[in-house]
């Protein structure tokens, strides 16, 4: 009998705002693990997906898109948890698409340079080149960094990612086997239920609103009701302002209620059950720059 080895890691998938870093990850999971919306700076915490085989064990971990200038201390957080994926990745997964933009001087330029651990080049958004633009694009990273893999794909269609996960494997070390085999993501379910509702503000609202937006799931708990198993959920949507409160909460309420629903509709499909969702929203003045407000809100 052949003994086979056990390989294990963190994949760490970076790249700036809006160019499906989360997608990928959705896609390599086959299942919704993290926001996914055309607005930039969806996802604001590192999350990780855990991907588990007999002879492996795959750590995904999607990270927020880096931001050249942040305007806000929870921008420059955001930035740290982005750039904190150099310090503890076993493979990188750099993720630029055909429209995005680097000059070849930026900070994860270097970082990439100096990473001792396989890199691959994911260049995104296939399905939208009428041309030859993600070829030529190609060519100049292959330029400027000597990644280990490199795949043209659509994260969004799946197109051109036959042979990824298999390629994450083959470049994994061999390890031990890091969290249980049946756990697929390292965040509780308060984590997806204020993920839910925050892509939703994110669906239904415009402009600046949510991105002043923080959701925190002040009680949630699994109960009995009459129609059989439900989740009784409450949170909290925290505004900069008093005038985006009142665009959250609508007239009458009409907002707040359509937001209400379409999270309740979601969340039934993600947990499988019953959803009974109270939402309130609170101003909290500038907690985007203050940072006793960030740390209560889980960005250390």
């Amino acid at each position: 009998m052949v003994n086979q080895t056990h390989r294990s890691g963190f994949v760490n998938i970076i790249g700036h705002a809006n160019v499906g870093k989360s997608t990928l990850c959705n896609s390599l999971m086959k299942d919704r693990l993290s926001i996914v919306n055309a607005k930039p700076q969806t996802t604001r915490h590192r999350i990780l997906g855990i991907i588990s085989d007999e002879h492996y064990q795959v750590i995904l971990s999607d990270s927020p898109g880096m931001i050249h200038t942040p305007s806000y201390e929870l921008q420059k957080k955001m930035n740290d948890y982005a750039f904190s994926s150099f310090e503890d990745a076993d493979v990188m997964l750099f993720v630029t698409d055909i429209y995005d933009e680097y000059s070849g001087t930026e900070k994860v330029i270097q970082l990439l340079h100096q990473a001792e651990v396989p890199k691959f080049l994911v260049m995104n958004k296939k399905d939208m080149d009428t041309g030859d633009k993600a070829d030529s694009l190609v060519q100049v990273w292959k330029s400027r960094i000597n990644f280990d893999k490199i795949f043209v794909i659509s994260a969004k269609t799946g197109e051109g990612m036959e042979g990824m996960m298999e390629a994450i494997v083959e470049a994994l070390p061999e390890g031990p086997v890091y969290y249980p085999k049946d756990q697929w993501t390292d965040k509780p379910e308060r984590f997806f239920v204020s993920e839910i509702i925050r892509g939703n503000i994110m669906s239904q609202y415009k402009q600046e609103i949510p991105y002043s937006c923080e959701v925190v799931v002040e009680h949630f708990k699994h109960m009995e009701s009459m129609s059989g198993p439900m989740i009784h959920i409450r949170a909290n949507i925290y505004v900069d302002r008093k005038t985006q409160k009142s665009i959250i909460i609508g007239e009458k309420g009409s907002s707040i209620k359509k937001l209400g629903i379409s999270s309740r509709v979601e969340m039934e499909s993600f947990f499988g059950e019953k959803i009974h969702l109270e939402l309130f929203v609170v101003v909290k003045e500038n907690w985007r720059n203050s940072d006793q407000n960030l740390k209560s809100f889980g960005y250390q």
